[in-house]
């Protein structure tokens, strides 16, 4: 659907090339629904509440008619500034979780369920413990006509490790993810600082599987095991385009017993922290002098 908004200099839309909203269409035209029914209940132009809540009324009129996405601050600005009784903070959840590629939806919504995670990457620094910078680099390589919705919702999938009972995390990162330049230098400064800062965190654990190791049982590739109250675990695994996800209990033994073996190779997490910092710091520190350049 393409949308044409034209607006007044008072701020409202004179002229949309689109159909009326189906609020249950999607999140997205629900949310759209929901804000314009509000902010014309409370009597205010577009121009009126995009200075309330700090932007313009051109992006209020593009979130009205699903042609943006709207994020998480905007819609605690929103309620703030509308009454709405945290409306359009539950509803955002959902309108980022749409923006997820269908195929790892299913998996999302697990993962947001489970009492205990854990995973081996190969290749990435986890979604979870991924920075701003960090993601949008990554997602920026296939998602750049929708990079500010695609890292919006990976960082809303962050939210559950500040929840009151956040589900125990144990990472376990291939020495390779550190080396691995993802956005250039300064983004890996700041992912690096951010892993290194994890060390001591409750409910947290995070090692690096390092190259001294050789072969392993995670040369099969990246792969997540999700525990639960009261269900069976999951294991899940993705390639380039879809995600497979399973409770066979012969899957879920292999893959548990292959990782607690990633676990006992792996560096402690005092070690795994120091070694985070030592290649932040010889890898990418700042370069001081103008022949400086990065240890190899």
């Amino acid at each position: 659907m393409e949308h044409t908004c034209h607006y007044s200099q008072r701020g409202e839309v004179v002229g949309v090339r689109s159909r009326e909203l189906d609020p249950s269409a999607s999140p997205l035209d629900y949310y759209g629904y929901e804000l314009r029914r509000a902010r014309e209940a409370a009597g205010l132009t577009l121009a009126q509440l995009g200075a309330i809540v700090f932007c313009t009324g051109s992006l209020i009129g593009q979130i009205e008619t699903a042609a943006r996405v709207p994020q998480r601050d905007f819609s605690e600005r929103l309620d703030a500034a509308l009454g709405t009784d945290g409306l359009f903070s539950r509803l955002v959840g959902m309108v980022l979780r749409s923006q997820l590629p269908s195929w790892f939806q299913q998996y999302a919504d697990m993962e947001a369920k489970a009492t205990y995670i854990s995973t081996y990457q190969c290749q990435l620094v986890y979604g979870l413990l991924q920075t701003e910078s960090y993601a949008r680099a990554v997602l920026g390589v296939d998602q750049s006509d929708r990079l500010d919705a695609m890292v919006a919702a990976r960082l809303d999938r962050q939210r559950l490790l500040i929840r009151e009972q956040p589900p125990v995390l144990w990472v376990v990162l291939d020495e390779a993810v550190l080396y691995r330049e993802v956005g250039g230098r300064e983004v890996m400064r700041e992912q690096l600082a951010h892993l290194a800062g994890l060390y001591g965190r409750p409910w947290m654990e995070l090692q690096v599987l390092p190259f001294s190791v050789g072969q392993n049982t995670g040369l099969m590739g990246s792969f997540n095991l999700l525990r639960f109250e009261g269900h069976p675990d999951l294991y899940y695994s993705e390639n380039y385009d879809s995600g497979h996800m399973t409770a066979n209990p012969q899957v879920i033994k292999e893959r548990s017993v292959g990782y607690a073996r990633l676990q006992a190779e792996a560096l402690s997490p005092r070690e795994s922290a120091a070694l985070i910092a030592r290649v932040r710091e010889e890898r990418y520190g700042e370069q001081t002098g103008p022949g400086a350049c990065a240890v190899a």
